[in-house]
């Protein structure tokens, strides 16, 4: 089935503008004839297309975000546990999604299901929406003839990146607007207030203190050349950004947040949880280790992290343990390498990974949430030195002038 949105005048002569879902076009127009509908317009919305795989950038509406994909994965996870065929199911996911963008990529995959098309292989045309793990497991749980365990384990997988991210959201919010409005103020001080106080110490004819000499300049330059900060600005941020894109560049930006004060461990401590809670997931959903060693690596946002996952892998590819390069790249932490090994001799990787996952959970939480009652000090005082030091720079040649007359 498809969704066909359609205007049209009902009995009374009212504008309509609404959707249906049907088979073909004609089976749409001969059920709003019989609804006493008359039709004017009527037009198939599909996703659009690129590279011949579909993207999430829909002609209509918005992305598919991930909190209404947490929610569809868990209603699904509940219609397939309770037996109803995943094409019904997905009848059904269609019309309880208020997501215009999600209503018709499930409108397309449900029609591909109903074609033949395995769910996983259909999931797979729209790797914006549902990635390789999304895939891969809903794959396994196929074959396993576990997928309501599986979209219950994806459920609770997505939602606990929702809460990741909407922490981490949170706790740069603030001091993404400090800087902001700071900036904005200070920019303002020196391009409208500075300058008329300038003219009132070149009158004075008499040597200003270095810190006015500063300001001074400050103003003169933003004042004059406000062009040449803007390009600048741009032209940075973009030698930057295509720096980042190359092996050399990317490997030293990666190694410097590594090494960054409070970044670095958030870092450290997000890409451990992330591995850890998607390789237990993988592994219990029935994904061989080597399959999902190369999903979870892809996963990992650091490019050091990654050469140390695939490290691991080589060496499970060659007999050899999961913890070995874990260590020996040092860039894990020691209980975590300690409880893998345990995990590994024992026998019980899985529940070993689970209880790192969350472990490192409740910690990224709780440095998050103490995030921004670290910062904000940090910018507060950042942003009064700032301000003393423009009220200095403009009150010592005024107490100057006092002292002289």
């Amino acid at each position: 089935m498809a969704i066909y949105l359609y205007k049209g005048l009902d009995k009374t002569g009212k504008d309509i503008k609404s959707e249906i879902t049907a088979d073909t076009e004609v089976q749409a127009k001969t059920r709003l004839k019989s609804q006493g509908i008359m039709l004017i317009s009527i037009k198939e919305q599909k996703s659009q297309k690129r590279g011949g795989e579909t993207s999430l950038n829909i002609t209509f509406g918005p992305r598919v975000k991930a909190d209404e994909l947490s929610l569809m994965t868990r209603q699904l996870a509940t219609l397939i546990k309770a037996n109803i065929q995943i094409v019904e199911a997905f009848s059904a996911l269609i019309d309880q999604t208020e997501s215009e963008a999600l209503k018709i990529i499930l409108s397309e995959i449900r029609q591909k299901v109903n074609e033949g098309t395995s769910l996983a292989k259909a999931l797979g045309a729209y790797p914006d929406v549902f990635d390789h793990v999304y895939a891969n497991m809903v794959e396994a749980g196929e074959a396993s003839g576990t997928l309501p365990i599986v979209l219950l384990r994806l459920a609770e997988f997505t939602e606990a990146q929702v809460k990741l991210r909407g922490q981490i959201k949170s706790a740069m919010t603030y001091p993404i607007i400090m800087v902001v409005v700071g900036s904005g103020m200070m920019g303002m001080i020196f391009i409208t207030v500075i300058p008329k106080i300038t003219k009132i110490f070149i009158s004075m004819k008499k040597e200003l203190p270095l810190p006015t000499q500063i300001c001074i300049w400050i103003s003169d330059f933003l004042v004059n050349y406000w062009w040449a900060v803007l390009i600048g600005l741009y032209l940075g941020w973009n030698l930057f950004k295509k720096s980042i894109k190359t092996k050399k560049g990317k490997l030293r930006w990666h190694s410097f947040l590594l090494k960054a004060p409070i970044i670095g461990k958030m870092l450290v401590m997000i890409n451990v949880s992330r591995f850890c809670s998607t390789l237990a997931t993988l592994l219990s959903s029935g994904v061989p280790i080597l399959a999902a060693m190369k999903i979870v690596k892809s996963l990992i946002s650091n490019i050091h992290i990654q050469e140390a996952v695939e490290a691991s892998k080589i060496s499970l590819a060659e007999g050899g343990t999961l913890n070995g390069p874990l260590t020996k790249s040092q860039l894990f932490p020691p209980m975590v390498t300690h409880m893998i090994a345990l995990g590994e001799r024992s026998g019980e990787l899985e529940p070993m990974l689970n209880i790192i996952a969350e472990n490192y959970e409740e910690q990224v939480q709780t440095k998050l949430s103490g995030l921004t009652s670290v910062l904000e000090p940090i910018m507060m005082i950042g942003m009064g030195g700032a301000v003393a030091f423009i009220v200095f720079a403009v009150i010592s040649p005024m107490l100057e002038l006092n002292t002289l007359h």
